[in-house]
């Protein structure tokens, strides 16, 4: 017996417990680093996943509505986009083509077929073309965008 009363261990014993401490620690540690960073990136989204709008945002990057004349939702979301390219240009894209296609802001969603396969990227130039037709600021549709979309 040791002198606080509790049997003492023997040298296996007490490797395995100084062993199976350092392991508790070790996952008690990653898992304080994934909380972290997840709160880190969420504090930080609403303010910094947004692009800058780049100085050449033309119309002319958006696809002709005409190509959509068949699908009216479409030809109208289009429309709506080669509006306000440099609205557009200003948005993150919730429908995260920006991760899976490469695509710099929502303005690169209507210089292809993306956008006329995305219900996101349509709703998200309606929103833009409506606040801003409204006099809204980039700042304002981005808010209202993240609102609607943001988690």
């Amino acid at each position: 017996m040791a002198r606080n009363g509790r049997k003492e261990l023997g040298p296996l014993a007490a490797a395995r417990r100084r062993q199976k401490r350092a392991w508790v620690v070790a996952g008690l540690s990653v898992a304080a680093l994934v909380v972290v960073s997840a709160v880190v990136s969420r504090g930080n989204r609403p303010h910094s996943h947004h692009p800058t709008p780049r100085v050449a945002s033309e119309q002319s990057q958006v696809v002709p509505s005409a190509q959509y004349a068949q699908y009216p939702r479409v030809a109208q979301a289009y429309e709506m986009a080669a509006a306000v390219p440099h609205v557009l240009d200003g948005l993150y894209c919730y429908c995260s083509c920006g991760e899976h296609s490469g695509h710099y802001s929502l303005l690169d969603c209507f210089a292809s077929d993306h956008g006329a396969r995305c219900d996101v990227c349509m709703s998200e130039a309606a929103i833009a073309y409506q606040m801003s037709q409204d006099g809204g600021s980039l700042d304002d549709i981005r808010a209202e965008v993240d609102r609607t979309y943001g988690t």
